[in-house]
Protein backbone atom coordinates (compact mmCIF):
# COMPACT_ATOMS: atom_id res chain seq x y z
CA UNK A 1 0.00 0.00 0.00
CA UNK A 2 2.53 2.91 1.42
CA UNK A 3 4.64 2.31 -1.97
CA UNK A 4 1.62 3.17 -3.96
CA UNK A 5 0.40 6.12 -1.71
CA UNK A 6 4.70 7.33 -2.24
CA UNK A 7 3.99 7.49 -6.23
CA UNK A 8 0.72 9.17 -5.45
CA UNK A 9 1.91 12.04 -3.24
CA UNK A 10 5.12 12.18 -5.72
CA UNK A 11 2.78 13.37 -8.28
CA UNK A 12 1.16 15.10 -6.06
CA UNK A 13 4.20 17.23 -5.51
CA UNK A 14 5.18 18.00 -8.49
CA UNK A 15 2.02 19.12 -9.85
CA UNK A 16 2.03 21.76 -6.72
CA UNK A 17 5.45 22.61 -7.58
CA UNK A 18 3.86 23.59 -11.58
CA UNK A 19 1.16 25.06 -10.28
CA UNK A 20 3.38 26.96 -7.76
CA UNK A 21 5.96 28.44 -10.32
CA UNK A 22 2.62 29.64 -12.62
CA UNK A 23 1.80 32.47 -9.88
CA UNK A 24 -1.89 31.11 -11.02
CA UNK A 25 -5.06 33.61 -10.71
CA UNK A 26 -7.69 32.74 -8.60
CA UNK A 27 -8.72 29.41 -10.07
CA UNK A 28 -5.40 27.88 -9.94
CA UNK A 29 -5.27 28.88 -6.25
CA UNK A 30 -8.26 27.12 -5.83
CA UNK A 31 -6.92 24.15 -7.46
CA UNK A 32 -3.24 24.55 -5.53
CA UNK A 33 -5.44 23.94 -2.19
CA UNK A 34 -7.35 21.32 -3.50
CA UNK A 35 -3.79 19.46 -4.45
CA UNK A 36 -2.31 20.44 -1.14
CA UNK A 37 -5.62 18.92 0.85
CA UNK A 38 -5.20 15.84 -1.45
CA UNK A 39 -1.54 15.53 -0.01
CA UNK A 40 -2.42 16.18 3.27
CA UNK A 41 -5.03 13.04 3.33
CA UNK A 42 -2.85 10.93 1.22
CA UNK A 43 0.06 11.37 4.27
CA UNK A 44 -2.54 10.53 6.79
CA UNK A 45 -3.02 6.65 5.45
CA UNK A 46 0.79 6.56 5.48
CA UNK A 47 0.40 6.47 8.99
CA UNK A 48 -1.04 3.01 8.82
CA UNK A 49 2.45 0.90 8.02
CA UNK A 50 2.59 -3.05 7.77
CA UNK A 51 5.92 -4.55 8.43
CA UNK A 52 6.72 -4.85 4.83
CA UNK A 53 5.34 -1.12 4.16
CA UNK A 54 8.30 -0.38 6.79
CA UNK A 55 10.80 -2.85 5.04
CA UNK A 56 9.94 -0.85 1.62
CA UNK A 57 10.68 2.63 3.62
CA UNK A 58 13.87 1.33 5.20
CA UNK A 59 14.84 0.81 2.09
CA UNK A 60 13.80 4.35 -0.34
CA UNK A 61 16.30 5.43 -2.44
CA UNK A 62 15.30 8.73 -1.02
CA UNK A 63 15.96 8.20 2.35
CA UNK A 64 18.53 10.09 4.19
CA UNK A 65 21.90 8.30 4.58
CA UNK A 66 24.71 8.74 6.60
CA UNK A 67 26.36 11.50 4.51
CA UNK A 68 23.20 14.24 5.03
CA UNK A 69 22.98 13.08 8.44
CA UNK A 70 27.03 13.94 9.14
CA UNK A 71 26.05 17.57 6.83
CA UNK A 72 23.19 18.22 8.82
CA UNK A 73 24.15 17.22 12.24
CA UNK A 74 28.25 17.40 12.93
CA UNK A 75 30.73 19.90 11.94
CA UNK A 76 34.29 19.93 10.29
CA UNK A 77 33.78 16.13 9.50
CA UNK A 78 37.08 15.38 8.38
CA UNK A 79 36.79 11.82 6.81
CA UNK A 80 39.84 9.17 7.52
CA UNK A 81 39.88 6.25 4.76
CA UNK A 82 41.91 3.17 4.98
CA UNK A 83 42.12 0.25 7.41
CA UNK A 84 46.03 0.21 7.61
CA UNK A 85 45.81 -3.61 6.10
CA UNK A 86 44.42 -3.69 2.68
CA UNK A 87 42.58 -0.85 0.82
CA UNK A 88 39.66 1.68 1.52
CA UNK A 89 36.37 0.65 1.69
CA UNK A 90 34.04 3.09 0.60
CA UNK A 91 31.16 1.15 2.23
CA UNK A 92 31.84 2.91 5.15
CA UNK A 93 32.28 6.52 6.07
CA UNK A 94 34.25 7.39 9.08
CA UNK A 95 36.00 10.43 10.85
CA UNK A 96 36.08 13.16 13.21
CA UNK A 97 33.65 15.77 13.42
CA UNK A 98 32.54 18.23 16.05
CA UNK A 99 28.96 17.85 17.81
CA UNK A 100 28.05 21.01 19.08
CA UNK A 101 31.46 21.96 19.81
CA UNK A 102 32.38 18.70 21.48
CA UNK A 103 35.07 16.30 19.54
CA UNK A 104 33.39 12.60 18.44
CA UNK A 105 34.10 9.81 15.87
CA UNK A 106 31.20 9.19 13.09
CA UNK A 107 31.16 5.66 11.66
CA UNK A 108 28.58 4.85 9.56
CA UNK A 109 27.35 2.64 6.34
CA UNK A 110 26.94 4.62 3.20
CA UNK A 111 24.67 4.04 0.19
CA UNK A 112 24.38 6.15 -2.71
CA UNK A 113 21.56 7.86 -4.63
CA UNK A 114 21.80 6.48 -8.19
CA UNK A 115 23.41 2.88 -9.23
CA UNK A 116 26.96 4.78 -10.21
CA UNK A 117 26.65 5.81 -6.37
CA UNK A 118 25.55 2.41 -5.35
CA UNK A 119 28.53 0.46 -7.27
CA UNK A 120 31.08 2.70 -5.57
CA UNK A 121 29.75 2.11 -1.85
CA UNK A 122 29.28 -1.66 -2.87
CA UNK A 123 25.68 -1.22 -1.82
CA UNK A 124 26.10 -0.52 1.71
CA UNK A 125 28.03 -3.92 1.90
CA UNK A 126 31.33 -3.58 3.66
CA UNK A 127 34.27 -5.80 3.52
CA UNK A 128 36.64 -7.09 5.98
CA UNK A 129 38.37 -3.79 5.10
CA UNK A 130 35.51 -1.46 5.79
CA UNK A 131 35.07 -3.37 9.62
CA UNK A 132 38.70 -2.91 10.06
CA UNK A 133 38.53 0.55 9.94
CA UNK A 134 35.55 0.93 12.21
CA UNK A 135 38.32 -0.88 14.33
CA UNK A 136 40.83 1.93 13.52
CA UNK A 137 38.11 4.68 14.13
CA UNK A 138 36.84 3.54 16.99
CA UNK A 139 40.60 2.39 19.21
CA UNK A 140 41.27 5.46 18.05
CA UNK A 141 38.25 7.55 19.43
CA UNK A 142 39.14 5.59 23.13
CA UNK A 143 42.81 6.72 22.84
CA UNK A 144 41.39 10.30 22.56
CA UNK A 145 38.45 9.99 24.88
CA UNK A 146 36.14 11.03 22.20
CA UNK A 147 32.24 9.24 21.91
CA UNK A 148 31.66 7.04 18.88
CA UNK A 149 28.12 7.69 17.19
CA UNK A 150 27.37 5.05 14.20
CA UNK A 151 24.75 4.94 11.66
CA UNK A 152 23.32 1.29 10.71
CA UNK A 153 22.31 0.82 6.95
CA UNK A 154 23.12 -1.54 5.46
CA UNK A 155 21.35 -5.36 3.66
CA UNK A 156 24.34 -6.89 5.29
CA UNK A 157 28.26 -8.03 4.71
CA UNK A 158 29.54 -8.64 1.31
CA UNK A 159 28.87 -12.25 0.95
CA UNK A 160 31.39 -12.27 -1.69
CA UNK A 161 34.34 -15.23 -1.82
CA UNK A 162 37.16 -12.58 -2.07
CA UNK A 163 35.85 -11.31 1.40
CA UNK A 164 35.49 -14.21 3.18
CA UNK A 165 38.68 -14.70 1.77
CA UNK A 166 40.12 -11.59 3.55
CA UNK A 167 38.40 -12.59 6.43
CA UNK A 168 35.04 -11.32 7.17
CA UNK A 169 34.19 -12.79 9.54
CA UNK A 170 36.69 -12.54 11.75
CA UNK A 171 36.84 -8.52 10.52
CA UNK A 172 33.12 -8.71 12.22
CA UNK A 173 34.25 -10.86 15.37
CA UNK A 174 36.82 -8.35 16.59
CA UNK A 175 34.58 -5.22 15.92
CA UNK A 176 32.10 -6.72 17.77
CA UNK A 177 34.71 -8.04 21.08
CA UNK A 178 36.28 -4.42 20.80
CA UNK A 179 32.88 -2.34 21.04
CA UNK A 180 32.02 -4.57 23.77
CA UNK A 181 34.57 -3.43 25.97
CA UNK A 182 35.52 0.19 24.69
CA UNK A 183 36.07 2.25 27.55
CA UNK A 184 34.39 5.32 25.61
CA UNK A 185 30.63 6.01 25.24
CA UNK A 186 28.82 4.49 22.56
CA UNK A 187 25.52 5.37 20.74
CA UNK A 188 24.16 3.89 17.24
CA UNK A 189 21.68 4.54 15.40
CA UNK A 190 19.56 2.01 12.74
CA UNK A 191 18.72 4.87 10.00
CA UNK A 192 17.44 2.81 7.20
CA UNK A 193 18.09 -1.44 6.75
CA UNK A 194 19.84 -2.95 9.63
CA UNK A 195 20.64 -6.44 8.64
CA UNK A 196 22.73 -9.76 9.64
CA UNK A 197 26.50 -9.04 11.00
CA UNK A 198 27.18 -6.32 8.58
CA UNK A 199 24.88 -4.06 11.17
CA UNK A 200 25.23 -5.82 13.90
CA UNK A 201 29.32 -5.00 13.68
CA UNK A 202 28.37 -1.30 14.37
CA UNK A 203 25.68 -1.54 16.57
CA UNK A 204 27.04 -2.97 20.05
CA UNK A 205 26.44 0.18 21.61
CA UNK A 206 25.36 2.23 25.16
CA UNK A 207 21.72 3.24 23.28
CA UNK A 208 20.30 2.17 20.32
CA UNK A 209 18.52 4.49 18.70
CA UNK A 210 16.09 3.23 15.86
CA UNK A 211 14.08 5.54 13.69
CA UNK A 212 10.49 4.89 13.37
CA UNK A 213 10.66 3.09 9.74
CA UNK A 214 13.85 1.35 9.99
CA UNK A 215 14.11 -2.54 10.54
CA UNK A 216 16.94 -4.48 12.15
CA UNK A 217 16.81 -8.16 11.78
CA UNK A 218 18.91 -11.06 11.68
CA UNK A 219 18.69 -10.63 8.11
CA UNK A 220 16.75 -9.90 5.27
CA UNK A 221 13.26 -10.88 4.74
CA UNK A 222 13.86 -12.44 1.68
CA UNK A 223 16.96 -14.44 2.99
CA UNK A 224 14.68 -15.47 5.90
CA UNK A 225 11.72 -16.33 3.36
CA UNK A 226 14.27 -18.46 1.26
CA UNK A 227 15.84 -20.00 4.18
CA UNK A 228 12.21 -21.05 6.33
CA UNK A 229 10.07 -21.78 2.63
CA UNK A 230 12.33 -21.48 0.21
CA UNK A 231 10.75 -18.95 -1.80
CA UNK A 232 12.06 -15.51 -1.45
CA UNK A 233 8.68 -14.32 -2.75
CA UNK A 234 7.25 -14.98 0.38
CA UNK A 235 9.06 -12.33 2.06
CA UNK A 236 6.19 -9.98 3.22
CA UNK A 237 5.16 -12.94 5.30
CA UNK A 238 8.36 -13.13 6.76
CA UNK A 239 7.80 -9.58 7.40
CA UNK A 240 5.25 -10.15 9.82
CA UNK A 241 7.19 -12.89 11.83
CA UNK A 242 10.91 -11.73 12.36
CA UNK A 243 9.74 -8.77 14.32
CA UNK A 244 12.07 -6.21 12.80
CA UNK A 245 9.85 -3.04 13.23
CA UNK A 246 11.14 -0.47 15.59
CA UNK A 247 7.62 -0.94 17.88
CA UNK A 248 8.48 -4.03 18.22
CA UNK A 249 12.28 -4.14 18.66
CA UNK A 250 11.31 -1.45 21.40
CA UNK A 251 9.12 -3.50 23.32
CA UNK A 252 11.19 -6.32 23.36
CA UNK A 253 14.40 -4.38 24.22
CA UNK A 254 16.49 -4.87 21.26
CA UNK A 255 16.96 -1.05 21.10
CA UNK A 256 16.53 1.87 23.35
CA UNK A 257 14.28 4.53 21.67
CA UNK A 258 12.30 5.07 19.01
CA UNK A 259 12.93 8.47 16.55
CA UNK A 260 9.69 9.57 14.78
CA UNK A 261 9.50 10.37 11.41
CA UNK A 262 7.10 12.41 9.47
CA UNK A 263 4.29 11.02 7.76
CA UNK A 264 5.41 9.13 4.55
CA UNK A 265 8.96 8.72 5.61
CA UNK A 266 12.45 10.49 6.54
CA UNK A 267 12.88 11.44 2.85
CA UNK A 268 9.48 13.52 3.01
CA UNK A 269 10.22 16.16 5.31
CA UNK A 270 14.38 15.26 6.60
CA UNK A 271 14.71 18.24 8.68
CA UNK A 272 12.17 16.63 11.06
CA UNK A 273 14.22 13.39 11.69
CA UNK A 274 17.59 15.86 12.02
CA UNK A 275 15.87 17.78 14.67
CA UNK A 276 14.93 14.94 16.43
CA UNK A 277 18.09 12.88 16.58
CA UNK A 278 20.20 15.70 17.42
CA UNK A 279 18.22 16.21 20.36
CA UNK A 280 18.29 12.02 21.08
CA UNK A 281 22.16 12.32 20.39
CA UNK A 282 22.57 15.22 23.07
CA UNK A 283 20.66 13.66 25.85
CA UNK A 284 22.41 10.25 25.46
CA UNK A 285 25.84 12.32 25.06
CA UNK A 286 24.95 13.68 28.29
CA UNK A 287 24.21 10.91 30.06
CA UNK A 288 27.18 8.96 29.63
CA UNK A 289 29.61 11.29 30.71
CA UNK A 290 30.21 10.20 33.95
CA UNK A 291 29.16 6.87 33.52
CA UNK A 292 31.30 3.09 33.93
CA UNK A 293 30.15 2.60 29.83
CA UNK A 294 32.34 -0.28 29.06
CA UNK A 295 30.39 -2.10 32.65
CA UNK A 296 26.66 -0.44 31.55
CA UNK A 297 27.25 -1.75 28.08
CA UNK A 298 27.83 -5.18 28.77
CA UNK A 299 25.03 -5.34 31.47
CA UNK A 300 22.69 -4.02 28.74
CA UNK A 301 23.38 -6.73 26.33
CA UNK A 302 23.97 -9.90 29.01
CA UNK A 303 20.05 -8.61 29.56
CA UNK A 304 19.06 -9.42 26.26
CA UNK A 305 16.81 -12.38 25.98
CA UNK A 306 16.53 -12.75 29.67
CA UNK A 307 13.30 -14.81 30.92
CA UNK A 308 12.29 -15.24 34.31
CA UNK A 309 11.07 -18.24 35.06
Amino acid sequence: MIRELDAQIDALDAAIAALEKQEPEETGQLRLRQLRRDREELLALCRVRTPEDRVWLARHPRRPTVSDYIEALFEDFFEIKGDHYAREDSSILGGIALFHGAPVTVIGHRKGRNLEENMHCNFGMPGPEGFRKSLRLMKQAEKFGRPVITFIDTPGAYPGVEAEERGQSEAIARNLAAMSALTVPVVAVVTGEGSSGGALALGVANTVLMLENAVYSILSPEGFASILWKDASRSGEACQLMGLTAPELLESGMVDQVIPEPAGGAHRQPSFVYARLDKALRRELARFRHVDVAGQRYEKFRRMGAVNE
